[in-house]
């Protein structure tokens, strides 16, 4: 049987050839780990710039996302101004008659006119109280 060798009984030939060997191993070797390295550090350097780019993606879209619902919003107050503002111009065209200004006066502030009578009714309740 053979017996697995020991450290000490293995010994490297010390010649030109062997030491050629080692030395194109070793550079071998190193050359290797080198780019490795710069293959670790290039997607390293991706890696941060796709996430980054992705982050900045993520907040234009959450902020524009904001932004149509504020458009969206004032839209809809816009619409509701346009309506408030038609009704005003109306009652302002209304008040520029001297009729309707009378038949307010006296609707709202019990005005007559001469000869006139008002007669205050109570108000009817609808429910059995």
């Amino acid at each position: 049987m053979l017996k697995k060798a020991k450290k000490d009984n293995v010994h490297m030939l010390d010649n030109d050839a062997t030491k050629q060997f080692h030395a194109s191993t070793n550079y071998t070797q190193r050359q290797l780990i080198f780019r490795r390295r710069r293959l670790t550090l290039l997607f390293t350097i991706a890696f941060i710039l796709f996430a980054s780019a992705g982050v900045v993606l993520f907040k234009d879209q959450m902020r524009l996302r904001e932004l149509k619902t504020y458009a969206q919003e004032t839209k809809e107050k816009n619409k509701t101004t346009k309506e408030e503002k038609a009704a005003l111009e109306k009652e302002v065209a209304q008040l520029k008659d001297d009729d309707y200004v009378g038949k307010l006066a006296r609707s709202r502030y019990f005005y007559t006119k001469e000869g006139e009578l008002v007669y205050v009714l109570p108000e009817t309740s609808d429910s059995n109280d």
